[in-house]
């Protein structure tokens, strides 16, 4: 057991945001802990790590080599990528510091100082420093900075020239180097504006953590690829599910309707017994049954009403038909200064057609956008229907105006006179009272991104471009979203990382990569398993000898694992077998490898 924590409460206030949270990791653990926006998932964890104070609760920690990916991380902005990944956090921070501040006094002595305890302590910190890895951490950061994704282009590059996916990459660089020494891990948030890419090898290499592993996250599909067991924080109060996130919904489904169930039986037997009661009070007040009855009525508890949450209720309409093809679009290319962003693309939008484009951060996708829609020269044929009556969704919500409220915002759509109308289609994204009345500026990124979709519903177009529309979106927002765009009869073009999306939304997929667009017809799934082939090759068998971590795959091994390697990546493992961390085992084998 590395962390339990038993009724835990905390209020801001007169808000109650936790009233009894409790959880258990233990080493190996995945847990996703979810809610809606606001129930205090942060909150949570940062009790757990003691960052914040609990009013009352219990909270046994049996370890100190905690790991954190924070979604807002307090960083130096002005500090380099190098230094940023290379600085010891945490625990290591803590030890770093407490050695220089013995340091000091070693070196300025005073005349009542335990020389004997001081160096003594000045020991076994450094030990301790030493094994976990803080002289290693430095070190370590030039080469977890390249295992996300970033060049040696950005080793000097300030944090605050970094993009939110840039930024986000470099911040697991940073858990990265201290990943292995760490017993328990939290993150928060950690594919917020990651490429696919990115979180495919966070996945892989989160597959291989040995320690205990607690998760906020609203992508769907890294907690059904990740996580084994699911925490819900709901009216600050905790319950858990086994399994991943998909059997968590089937899981809370079933358990709702139980509840409605228990619920209607308990109302309707207890109504009975009124009856009963008020009829014989009516015949004879003073007869004996009446008191047996009203004890009857008393033994038979109240079972509350289950919560419903609230559910964005959305549907999409279209505006005007147009003919059969929307877009069409050969050889179409754009520069950028001396680069090339993307050549030869082809793109062929037919109506009711969802084509959904994924790849790397700064692949091009929000550029061909901007092309498609006439933002910026191309080169090539590019021809759009008379007919198109198209709305934008921006990613940076660009189509808003900061300086109007909401209800101004889609007053501006459907006319000054409808805002009885404004107000019911913003109560079905949730906005209501204060968020309506103010300005837009001030809003969470999660409800301008509600009202950007509100707005688009009301022009009523019949082609929506949409640039990473479940962006700042929790789960349950996400999924009336996707519900609305899946009934949407128009056309979509849509770019997005959301790989649950993707699967759930569209019929055509398309990864810009290098410069070039591969379609496909199908979901993001069938897309990756028809894109990623591999062949059977002839391999050797090792075991590990002395423990390693294997950047390519980013798995940790242990003495005594066992690993089969082919002879096209033995390469790969060369620096390994050189310094003597495998021996080869007798036999030939057979293994599967990606072309």
């Amino acid at each position: 057991m590395l962390l339990r924590a038993e009724g835990v409460s905390r209020s801001f206030g007169p808000n109650d945001v936790l009233r009894s949270a409790s959880i258990q990791v233990d080493s190996g653990d995945r847990i996703a802990l979810v809610g809606r926006n606001g129930v205090g998932k942060t909150t949570f964890i940062r009790i757990l790590m003691g960052q914040l104070e609990a009013d009352t609760g219990e909270i046994r920690l049996r370890t100190e080599r905690i790991g954190y990916l924070p979604q807002f991380p307090n960083i130096d902005r002005s500090w380099s990528v190098s230094r940023t990944v290379g600085t010891p956090y945490g625990r290591l921070s803590n030890l770093s510091s407490r050695i220089s501040v013995i340091e000091k006094q070693m070196a300025n002595p005073e005349g009542d100082t335990d020389w004997t305890a001081l160096g003594d302590e000045y020991s076994r910190l450094q030990e301790e420093f030493r094994t976990s890895g803080g002289h290693e951490v430095s070190s370590r950061s030039v080469e977890a900075i390249e295992k996300v994704g970033l060049g040696e282009a950005f080793f000097d590059r300030p944090i605050g020239q970094l993009s939110g996916g840039e930024f986000t990459k470099v911040m697991l660089a940073r858990v990265l180097v201290q990943m292995e020494e760490s017993d328990l891990l939290f993150m928060d948030e950690p594919t917020s504006h990651l490429d696919i890419e990115t979180c495919e090898w966070l996945e892989e290499y989160l597959d291989g953590y040995q320690g205990g592993l607690v998760v906020i996250s609203h992508d769907r599909y890294f907690m059904d690829r990740v996580v084994k067991r699911v925490l819900e924080l709901e009216d600050g109060v905790t319950r858990s599910f086994q399994g991943n996130y998909s059997a968590y919904i089937e899981k809370k489904d079933i358990e709702v309707q139980r509840r409605f169930k228990e619920w209607d039986r308990n109302r309707i037997e207890r109504d009975r017994q009124s009856r009963i009661i008020e009829t014989l009070k009516r015949r004879n007040k003073y007869s004996t049954e009446i008191k047996t009855r009203e004890k009857l009525l008393d033994k038979t508890s109240l079972v509350k009403r289950p919560h419903e949450a609230a559910e964005l209720g959305v549907k999409m309409e279209s505006g005007n038909k147009h003919g059969k093809n929307v877009i069409m679009a050969k050889d179409l290319s754009v520069d950028r200064g001396d680069r090339n962003v993307f050549h030869d693309v082809e793109v062929d939008l037919e109506v009711g057609d969802k084509l959904g484009i994924y790849g790397p951060n700064g692949a091009g996708k929000t550029t061909l956008i901007q092309a498609l829609i006439g933002e910026i020269p191309s080169k090539g044929d590019l021809w759009m229907s008379p007919g198109a009556d198209m709305g934008y969704f921006a990613q940076g919500h660009e189509t808003l105006d900061g300086d109007l409220t909401a209800e101004e915002q889609i007053m501006e759509a459907l006319g000054k006179d409808e805002k009885l109308k404004v107000r019911r289609l913003l109560a079905r994204f949730l906005l209501r009272e204060e968020s309506v009345e103010r300005p837009l500026s001030t809003l969470s990124g999660g409800e301008r991104a509600r009202v950007a979709m509100a707005l688009l519903i009301a022009r009523r177009r019949n082609l929506l471009i949409l640039d990473e529309p479940t962006n700042y979106l929790d789960v349950v927002s996400r999924q009336a979203v996707e519900s609305a765009l899946s009934e949407y009869p128009g056309t979509i073009l849509v770019v997005t990382h959301d790989r649950y999306f993707l699967d759930n939304v569209c019929n055509k997929v398309g990864e810009l990569r290098d410069g070039v667009l591969r379609t496909f017809n199908g979901t993001y799934s069938q897309a990756r398993g028809k894109f990623e082939s591999s062949h059977i090759a002839e391999a050797v068998a090792y075991r590990v000898v002395s423990k390693f971590t294997d950047w390519n795959t980013k798995k940790r091994y242990k003495q005594g694992d066992r690993i089969v390697i082919a002879h096209e990546e033995k390469e790969k493992y060369g620096w390994a077998l050189d310094a003597g961390k495998l021996k080869r085992i007798r036999g030939n084998k057979k293994k599967r490898v990606k072309d």
